[in-house]
């Protein structure tokens, strides 16, 4: 306890804060949107696994997949989104390079999901890419930290 009373104090707001504390609005934003994004896929792939009857069924559409592999590919994809946005409350970059990957493919198999459930398609797709913007989004510097 004596060693700290002839060090100085620092005044004012700290210069060594990361990147990540001015981040952390948009990487949380990130992580409870895949999260629901993710449950949101389980929930579309149970109901495709059981063969609900909330599906649309079109015949005259470009992609023609069976509802069931669908349903698992749904599954499989809901449960590492939903992971992945829970790695996204760590801070590490690797979580942030994997939810833009899961991201993308989560917008793909959505885009491709839209002759199966057009509503919940569409926001997935939305969801997908503000996910993507908001993980993606440059760090500002302190001159900055002030505005948008």
């Amino acid at each position: 306890m004596a060693s700290n009373v002839n060090q100085p104090q620092a005044s004012g707001p700290r210069t060594g804060t990361s990147s990540y504390a001015k981040q952390s609005g948009w990487i949380v934003f990130a992580a409870v949107m895949m999260i629901f994004s993710g449950v949101i896929a389980i929930l579309e792939g149970i109901s495709a696994i059981a063969k609900d009857d909330v599906f649309v069924r079109t015949t005259n559409y470009v992609f023609r997949f069976n509802l069931t592999s669908w349903g698992w590919i749904h599954l499989i994809l809901g449960i590492v989104v939903l992971l992945a946005g829970c790695a996204l409350f760590s801070g590490a970059l690797w979580a942030r390079a994997v939810g833009v990957v899961l991201a993308g493919l989560s917008l793909i198999a959505n885009f491709l999901w839209l002759p199966y459930y057009p509503f919940w398609a569409i926001i997935l797709i939305a969801l997908d890419t503000f996910v993507i913007y908001a993980l993606c989004r440059p760090a500002h510097s302190t001159a900055e930290a002030g505005t948008f």
